[in-house]
């Protein structure tokens, strides 16, 4: 039942569910609960009405696991390498374990010249947890690269639901819409960050801008 429902989201993005991704989704389901979040400090927050309008907050350097895809379309990108990284997570690394779930999962994209669409190649990143940052295990798949990233400082807002092409260029419009014009932030490149599993309907997501160094 479990793999014919991610096998019915998997069609949403245009993506075929390989058989041997039914292990790694058992295992994921089995340890959804224990998901440790991405450290980070929060430096300011700009609210409307109450609510929480964006975030300013600070990443510190890190380790993460990550793969670049181009596939046609953005969910068929995110959708082939975060595959990849379940396999990488559940067991196909040097230590033969399963290693647990950090959220958010980053999807950085870069934006035409002209703004209008987005590229093709994505760069999906999961954070290693806290007792594998000093020594991440070695992953088996040769398209995973355990990757050193820099300190970051970002503007972030909250949306929710699927993330296609569409939805992440409507946030990001809303986005600038809102901050209005400004040129401490890169206008080419964004991350979306996703903090629950594609099965979710109305998950939880974030655009980030990122704020020039």
């Amino acid at each position: 039942r479990l793999f014919a429902h991610w096998e019915a989201v998997a069609s949403t993005h245009r993506v075929s569910l390989p058989r041997d991704m039914a292990g790694p989704i058992a295992q994921m389901a089995r340890h959804s609960q224990a998901r440790e979040p991405v450290p980070y400090v929060s430096l300011s927050q700009h609210g409307k009405c109450e609510e929480a309008a964006y975030e300013e907050r600070r990443y510190p350097a890190g380790k993460w696991a990550c793969v670049t895809m181009g596939e046609p379309m953005y969910e068929q990108s995110i959708s082939m390498s975060f595959m990849k990284l379940m396999r990488y997570i559940c067991k196909e690394n040097s230590v033969g374990c399963h290693l647990g779930m950090t959220v958010p999962v980053l999807n950085e994209i870069h934006l035409t010249k002209e703004g209008t669409k987005l590229e093709r190649e994505v760069l999906t990143a999961y954070y290693l947890p806290g007792e594998f940052q000093q020594n991440p295990p070695v992953p088996m798949d040769p398209e995973i690269h355990i990757t050193e990233r820099a300190p970051l400082r970002v503007i972030t807002r909250v949306f929710y639901g699927m993330t296609t092409e569409e939805t992440i260029l409507r946030e990001i419009s809303l986005f600038w819409e809102l901050l209005g014009s400004t040129d401490t932030v890169l206008r080419e490149t964004y991350i979306v960050a996703s903090y629950e599993n594609p099965s979710i309907p109305q998950r939880r997501n974030e655009i980030w801008f990122i704020c020039r160094a």
